[in-house]
């Protein structure tokens, strides 16, 4: 997986959990092809949320920005396909019409994982937190939270990778003396 690639799966989940973690905290304060098929959620579950339940965590998935990171996946994995078929450059033009010409599918794709992402949040929060949250997501603060979470999460993620490559370095460096200690050398 490339590298951009892996910054946009770290900004989902911090996208996810910043909508989902932080904001409750801040609370307290049709395709020719067929598409991939989603995994149903449990029966149980579907038939217990209502309408407004369902419209609820929708609500949640546009105003938190949620549904907003959806919109960078279509696009990168197009240029993903552009970047494998570099080596047969007659094909750039037919290529971004075929991508183009998909856009409405692509579109419906997304709009499926919406309605998937609803549906978890549906499942994971009662109708009175979801509106509680899409509340706070209405409010000023709601607002300023959402307007500011991409820089957060890119500034985030990076400090995420500093952080990882401290402390693999710095365990590292206390396992080695610790199993020094014990008579092991380990390189």
């Amino acid at each position: 997986m490339s590298r951009r690639l892996d910054a946009l799966a770290a900004r989902l989940l911090g996208a996810a959990l910043g909508a989902t973690l932080l904001a409750p905290a801040a609370l307290a304060q049709q395709p020719a092809a067929k598409p991939p098929a989603a995994k149903p959620a449990a029966p149980a579950a579907q038939s217990q949320a209502s309408a407004n339940h369902i419209a609820l965590a929708r609500e949640v998935m546009f105003n938190s920005g949620i549904a907003r990171s959806f919109d960078s996946i279509i696009p990168a994995l197009a240029e993903q396909i552009k970047k494998n078929s570099v080596t047969r450059p007659e094909l750039s033009k037919d290529l971004d019409e075929v991508i183009k010409g998909l856009q409405p599918e692509m579109e419906l794709q997304k709009q499926r994982m919406i309605n998937v992402a609803a549906n978890i949040y549906a499942r994971r929060l009662n109708e009175a937190e979801l509106q509680d949250i899409v509340t706070f997501f209405r409010s000023p603060s709601g607002k300023r939270y959402v307007e500011t979470q991409p820089q957060v999460l890119d500034e985030l993620v990076g400090a995420m990778q500093d952080w990882t490559q401290e402390v693999s370095e710095y365990m590292m460096i206390r396992v080695r003396a610790e199993m020094g200690k014990r008579g092991h050398q380990l390189q």
